[in-house]
């Protein structure tokens, strides 16, 4: 059995040693007398729980730059689908890589993906060690025609996951793209085979103040209210960024136990609107979680500027400073992701899984430290993540990750074929 000992940690304000075995959290105390495969000296090191990514497209991480400051829907028609007519699996092979690389980099051991060619994306989680969940991405060509490379990619990803050594940290999800690119007949079989499986659903929904429109244009509903109608809308529901909700729409939320995937950076740069956090959490009482959104919308993949910007919406958005609490953030960016997919992660707990980051608390932006999670809520970034840690797997040490040159040169190189074809 794998075992990790992390001496000389600090949590909670007292220095601990922590036993890993298995992938889990064994002992935790003060000073911990046995000995394993690997001892990781902490130095004193604050230990906290990592981030939970829960929206992402991550081989957009190659388009990084591409197609900036446009609303939505001109961004998808005319400039991010054509792009992606000549995307390549290697293309998304290396794209997912350098997101993966990134989201170490910034203190994410887990991300919710949503994009073409995901049996390619499954041997990039598997090679760098992080966990995942990975879509079987649909979206239609016309009403009832689900594009072909979705099928055959699809197909793919259920073959190789089968064969695949690391079904403990990678879930397959059914990801339909919305409402306006996925017909009801198929998102009604979706729904029908995600609860006959026990699978997640993961959808973009009520993004726009058009999509909402055309909704209530096309359906006489909301798009909160469709998903409903078409049975896609339950506990196992992930529900992506959701920032034009009625009263009704919380309610259905609430009432079906889905979750809401708060994507604050991605919404600002595309203008799309400034979710209600009081109405939806604070009052609606709607599971919530934060995460990045793709890198062509967003330009990166930081949690740490994702948590700040959504407390710094709340505020905004009522005019009261308190609310958007620093602690019910932090949660819902840590525990809450990892909660939603059922990981009993996002603390450090005797029993949990042994997800971690190890915190540089002599970096300036961590001095001085009053408040921890108000640090890292407010102040942090990713030069404060020294060591980060999925599994008890050892991913980045030192803010040392064994391959980065070769990941970036990589990636690099993809992105200038597709400079070269299109973008």
């Amino acid at each position: 059995m794998d075992s990790l000992l992390i001496r000389n940690a600090r949590l909670d304000g007292q220095l601990v040693d922590i036993l890993v075995e298995g992938g889990v959290y064994k002992e935790i105390g003060p000073d911990v007398g046995v000995s394993a495969e690997r001892v990781l000296d902490a130095g004193g090191k604050p230990i906290v729980p990592p981030f939970y990514n829960m929206h992402t497209h991550a081989a957009m991480s190659l388009m990084r730059g591409y197609a900036d400051d446009m609303e939505l829907f001109k961004w998808l028609n005319e400039y991010i689908w054509p792009a992606e007519r000549d995307i390549s699996p290697e293309d998304v092979y290396h794209g997912t890589r350098l997101a993966i690389l990134e989201m170490i980099r910034t203190g994410s051991i887990f991300f919710n993906d949503m994009y073409w060619y995901p049996d390619v994306a499954l041997q990039a989680v598997e090679e760098m060690g992080v966990r995942a969940a990975l879509g079987r991405f649909i979206i239609e060509e016309s009403p009832g025609r689900i594009h072909r490379l979705n099928i055959e990619a699809n197909n793919s990803l259920e073959k190789a996951y089968e064969r695949s050594v690391v079904r403990d940290r990678v879930f397959l999800t059914w990801s339909p793209h919305a409402i306006y690119t996925v017909s009801e007949a198929t998102l009604r079989r979706i729904g029908e085979q995600a609860m006959a499986t026990g699978e997640h659903i993961n959808i973009h929904a009520s993004e726009t103040i058009r999509e909402v429109e055309d909704a209530l244009k096309k359906y006489g509903m909301s798009p909160i209210a469709w998903l409903d109608k078409c049975g896609v809308l339950g506990p196992k529901t992930v529900l992506a960024h959701c920032v034009h909700l009625s009263e009704a729409d919380i309610k259905l939320i609430r009432e079906r136990g889905a979750t809401v995937v708060h994507m604050p950076v991605s919404n600002a740069k595309l203008g799309s609107g400034n979710f209600n956090y009081r109405k939806v959490v604070e009052l609606g009482g709607c599971n919530f979680t934060i995460g990045t959104d793709g890198n062509a919308s967003n330009n990166n993949l930081s949690m740490f500027d994702e948590v700040k910007a959504a407390a710094l919406v709340a505020k905004l958005t009522t005019g009261d400073p308190a609310c958007g609490k620093d602690d019910a953030l932090w949660k819902a960016a840590t525990r809450g992701g990892a909660q939603a997919f059922g990981i009993n992660g996002g603390i450090i707990a005797e029993g949990a899984v042994a997800d971690a980051l190890l915190i540089d608390a002599s970096n300036v932006l961590m001095v001085p430290e009053h408040y921890l999670v108000a640090n890292m809520v407010y102040s942090a970034d990713s030069s404060c993540v020294d060591t980060v840690i999925c599994g008890g797997r050892v991913l980045m040490e030192g803010r040392r990750i064994d391959g980065e040159a070769d990941i970036i040169a990589g990636a690099r190189e993809r992105a200038q074929r597709l400079d070269r074809i299109q973008l």
